[in-house]
């Protein structure tokens, strides 16, 4: 399963429908106390998140999963404008398994819901 913290509904709906069409289960979280939650609850192999969001405090939430150990496992992505420099240097600094532009993730998005990952140890 894999847990999506994006709060624009178009590219949600694109998440929502790829991942139906590749035959992967994923869940939404609005709030990043829920994506925490359900780090910690549901199973996630993947937690994938919009690093331009401003209501899910994408870095934080990042930083909080790679450092509990129960949780540090789930491979954590981070997509943003390949623009922005600081965001992507953030989530780095964080522990973000996977940092990419924002064309690049839509462009290969099945790829991503559906390609077994590691996470940095």
């Amino acid at each position: 399963m894999v847990l999506i913290a994006v709060d624009d509904f178009l590219f949600r709906s694109k998440i929502r429908a790829t991942a139906k069409a590749a035959n992967v289960e994923v869940t939404f979280a609005k709030t990043a106390d829920e994506m925490l939650q359900l780090a910690r609850t549901a199973g996630a192999s993947m937690a994938i998140f919009d690093l331009n969001s401003t209501t899910l405090a994408p870095i934080e939430t990042i930083a909080a999963i790679k450092q509990d150990p129960a949780l540090s496992g789930i491979h954590t992505l981070g997509f943003v404008s390949h623009v922005d420099t600081s965001r992507i240097q953030a989530a780095r600094a964080a522990g973000a398994d996977e940092v990419l532009a924002r064309s690049s993730f839509a462009g290969n998005l099945a790829v991503i819901l559906t390609a077994p990952r590691t996470s940095q140890p």
